[in-house]
């Protein structure tokens, strides 16, 4: 049934907005936040009946929802300053103030339309912003045009180019929506950047700027959170100009690693924020990547709850598959969980099934490895953590992953670059307490005790770090002989792990293969008074 107002015919059935003959593009969120208004002109809706109709209701940021607002009063020619159609109602809602055509009939409930991001994808990787219909709850991000402080309008394509590759590379996180370039770029030399991310819909912009400087360039980038306009980080890049395509690489990869993780955790404190009754799917998975962070018995086992309630409210969501797959495993390393053939069995089987759902993701290629490491089947897992590296070069945890790999097979030369590059890649990690820790093992193996003692403080001085880092530091003084660090670095151990013994480490360490690598940790333990 058509309804028409003013110059405007809007035809639920078809999905059309039309001005006389000429059809209004819409993007579908639009046009389902306009029906609904059309349909209930009688009263104030609200910004959570618009998020429970058009949203299902997903968390959404404030950004978007005003985004849709604004695109469906443009649409019509209504704006926020003149609300001849759609009013607000400060801190109540909207109101559709518009007259129907004589004659219309009451509108039927808007039909949202039922397809998934994943067919608004284009090959690069990046969202058709114009397509987009659910984006699943996952945090959406645009990159805006860098600006050229060089002074030199021959440098716009460096940092042009720059702006591309950052986009480039988030898309390689399979977690993020990311804008993609040409709405992103029609935003180039605004002034008003955060209103440039309420208009594309992002909850978080990166913006930054190049300048040259003879045969020296500085780029500085931010991210900042649209809604509230909170910057979560900010840094600046001092390079040579010798070469100029490693030199972008270079800072388009450190860039993204670094962004990713500080969504990552802002998104977790929304999802923790959010009334229980209304959570979702991708709110009980962030709420269980919260838990699988802090590294402790009681929240691992937390953490596999709330990843097993993600997949019940949602089974192809393939970021919980490749979560709670990690969690199992480090449950037996790490934690309380005793290792045996049935939770490896079920590790893997859950990874697998992650990488089914989608094997474009490189962390979840990287977590699927993890699991195979454990059952000691090393080359599969090389293979994997090779292709998570080729699927996204930005993610750190992957190099620290290959290392580790790499280490147990001996090819401890090899190893110790994969934990420098984690390491510079995202220096706040929330795992990065294990980046030093796996590399102390790997100097604990290759007999390089003073390395492994160095990296093994490090680690120990992470807030959330595990015992192990405290225990492979306990063993590298073993060998050492240094009788006074010995006592108190057992101390530490113990302070944290009362009952951990040489026994103790030897069946948690059950994924090494190497006996010689497995006698030579242990017996630091045992020169270091660590008992049997």
């Amino acid at each position: 049934m058509q309804l028409g107002f003013g110059e405007y015919v809007l035809d639920p059935e078809r999905r059309e907005l039309r001005r006389g003959s000429d059809q209004v593009a819409l993007e579908p969120q639009v046009f389902d936040v306009l029906l609904y208004l059309v349909h209930n002109r009688d009263r104030v809706v609200t910004k959570d009946d618009l998020i429970a109709s058009v949203w299902n209701g997903r968390i959404i940021s404030e950004a978007t929802l005003t985004s849709r607002i604004n695109a469906a009063r443009k649409a019509i020619g209504d704006s926020g300053e003149q609300q001849t159609l759609i009013k607000t109602y400060p801190r109540r809602g909207f109101r559709f103030v518009g007259d129907l055509h004589p004659g219309a009939a009451e509108p039927a409930s808007p039909q949202r339309p039922q397809a998934s991001t994943s067919e608004h994808t284009q090959d690069n990787g990046e969202i058709d912003y114009g397509a987009v219909v659910n984006w699943g709850g996952r945090p959406s991000i645009a990159v805006l045009p860098f600006k050229n402080l060089s002074g030199d309008p021959e440098q716009e394509y460096f940092s042009d180019g720059i702006t591309e590759d950052i986009i480039a590379a988030l898309s390689k996180y399979r977690s993020l929506v990311v804008i993609a370039r040409n709405p992103s770029f029609a935003f180039k030399g605004a002034g008003d950047t955060r209103q440039a991310g309420l208009t594309l819909g992002a909850d978080y912009l990166v913006e930054g700027s190049v300048r040259k400087l003879g045969e020296r360039v500085r780029i500085a980038a931010q991210l900042v959170e649209t809604e509230g306009g909170r910057q979560l980080w900010a840094e600046r890049y001092d390079r040579d100009l010798l070469d100029l395509f490693a030199l972008q690489d270079e800072i388009t990869t450190t860039i993204a690693g670094r962004v990713e993780p500080e969504i990552s955790a802002a998104d977790r404190l929304r999802a923790e924020r959010k009334a229980i009754p209304t959570l979702h799917a991708w709110d009980f998975f962030r709420l269980g990547t919260k838990h699988f962070y802090k590294s402790t018995v009681a929240d691992n086992l937390e953490a596999q709850r709330l990843l097993r309630r993600a997949i019940e409210l949602d089974p192809n969501l393939a970021e919980a598959y490749g979560y709670l797959c990690y969690a199992i495993v480090l449950s037996m390393i790490y934690f309380d969980a005793e290792p045996n053939e049935e939770k490896l069995g079920e590790a893997v089987a859950v990874g697998r099934k992650a990488v089914e759902l989608d094997d474009k993701d490189g962390l979840l290629r990287f977590m699927y490895g993890r699991a195979l490491l454990a059952r000691k089947a090393y080359g599969d897992a090389l293979a994997e953590l090779e292709t998570a590296v080729e699927l996204n070069p930005s993610l750190a945890v992957t190099y620290c992953g290959l290392g580790d790999s790499l280490t147990y097979e001996g090819r401890i030369s090899e190893a110790i670059p994969y934990f420098q590059r984690a390491i510079e890649l995202s220096p706040h990690d929330p795992l990065r307490w294990a980046f030093y820790s796996y590399r102390a093992l790997a100097h604990i193996f290759a007999r390089e005790f003073e390395l492994a003692d160095e990296w093994a403080l490090r680690a120990s001085r992470v807030p959330n770090a595990h015992y192990w880092a405290f225990a492979h530091r306990v063993s590298a003084l073993g060998h050492l002989e240094k009788r006074a660090d010995q006592a108190a670095a057992v101390g530490e151990l113990l302070q944290r792990k009362p009952d951990f013994t040489c026994a103790f480490a030897r069946g948690r360490l059950f994924y090494l293969k190497d006996e010689t690598q497995l006698e030579l940790y242990v017996e630091g333990l045992r020169r270091a008074g660590i008992p049997g």
